[in-house]
């Protein structure tokens, strides 16, 4: 069992940076590969990005490639999400995930209750 709960959320103007943390609890987190999805208004939930139990092979959206970096630490137990060039468009609640088939098939065992990233333009 992984419990989740994400932080670092808020608003900021296009161009802005935000750092999301999520914070994991449940000694077999490090087994876990871990990741953000994110839902706009209207929209379906999407990935985001996504991060192997190792660090060795993070994944991106084509949309935030080059702007947001994914990051965990297995000792600590938490996933970290610096997001930086923010667009109007980056809105959307941003959700923590815990998944054994995340990376591969965007699959998610475990959710986090979300953050708000409202970005103005």
């Amino acid at each position: 069992q992984v419990q989740l709960v994400e932080s670092g959320g808020g608003l900021v103007q296009a161009g802005g940076s935000l750092r999301l943390s999520c914070a994991a609890s449940g000694r077999t987190f490090s087994t876990y590969s871990m990741g953000w999805f994110r839902q706009a208004p209207g929209k379906e939930r999407e990935f985001v990005a996504g991060i192997g139990w190792s660090s060795g092979r993070p994944d991106y959206a084509d949309s935030v490639k080059g702007r947001f970096t994914i990051s965990r630490d297995n000792a600590k137990n938490t996933v970290l999400l610096q997001m930086n060039s923010l667009k109007p468009e980056d809105t959307a609640i941003y959700y923590c995930a815990a998944g054994s088939l995340l990376i591969s098939r965007r699959e998610t065992d475990y959710w986090g209750q979300g953050t708000q990233v409202t970005v103005s333009s």
